[in-house]
């Protein structure tokens, strides 16, 4: 796979506060794991032996410990990540962990990409509560009474303000890598095809279904989760165009991980 490719290239996006710079290195990065994904599912379509083939595997990534307010919004970024590498994800009841559906490679990319933009991703909302004008701002909030639900509008605490940021944040970063990913598959379905190749779109299909296969025969979830549930509405204000810009201008390291976590673990042999 393309980790060591990715680590190198990102490793220059380091050292650049350019918005413009930061959006092309994290793009570029997508586009080659994407691209090295659909390569080994292209060999994958011309090995005869099957033991010789890359098999799905199921992945326990630890989020954070119980009760945790920040496990939501990274789990709804694990999301996004594994949504734009082929990974399907259960989720713990209680947050605390999730089980991701791929093949290995393409699990290698989104422990990469999701360790390093989770760092990024705090850090970046710490720096905000630190010097932002949220503290004169309000926001829309959706209470219950009754039975029944209303929105009111209430001033920022340092609690919700980090809320708008994240949500902000998430969404912007999955744009981002299904753009990279979408234009790397396209200029696959745009290469020449080898007199005995496989069709693209054949190949990525089959790969979706074998890894759906796997999932479903696999896990053991039930239900569905909620995601956030809390009472923050709206655009966010500035915390929400904050984390917009902040998540425009992540950067991606496989180097870093998450404070205090635990290595992704390996469920399978």
């Amino acid at each position: 796979m393309s980790i060591d490719r990715i680590a190198a290239l990102l490793a220059k996006a380091e050292r650049t506060d350019n918005a413009e710079e930061a959006d092309a290195y994290l793009m570029k990065a997508q586009s080659l794991a994407t691209a090295a994904s659909i390569d080994l599912a292209m060999a994958r379509s011309r090995t005869a032996k099957k033991e010789q083939r890359e098999q799905p595997e199921m992945r326990t990534v630890v989020i954070g410990e119980k009760g945790r307010r920040a496990n939501r919004h990274l789990i709804a970024l694990f999301i996004a990540v594994s949504q734009a590498n082929d990974a399907k994800v259960d989720i713990a009841s209680d947050s605390t962990f999730v089980l991701a559906y791929g093949m290995p490679s393409d699990l290698d990319v989104v422990n990469a990409l999701f360790s390093s933009l989770a760092v990024q991703m705090t850090a970046a909302a710490q720096t905000w509560l630190s010097v932002g004008p949220w503290r004169n701002e309000t926001y829309e909030a959706v209470v219950s009474s009754g039975g029944r639900s209303r929105r009111v509008t209430k001033q920022h605490t340092a609690q919700t303000a980090r809320v708008a940021f994240y949500r902000a944040f998430v969404p912007r970063i999955s744009e981002r890598l299904t753009e990279a990913r979408e234009a790397a598959t396209a200029q696959a379905h745009r290469a020449p095809v080898e007199p005995d190749g496989a069709d693209t779109s054949l190949v990525l299909r089959e790969k979706a279904a074998e890894i759906g296969d796997f999932h479903r025969s696999t896990s053991k979830a039930r239900g569905s989760w909620a995601g956030y549930t809390g009472g923050v509405r709206g655009d966010g204000g500035s915390s929400g165009h904050a984390g917009r810009r902040a998540a425009s201008l992540a950067r991606l390291s496989e180097q870093r991980a998450l404070a205090g976590k635990k290595p992704v673990q390996g469920s399978g042999s």
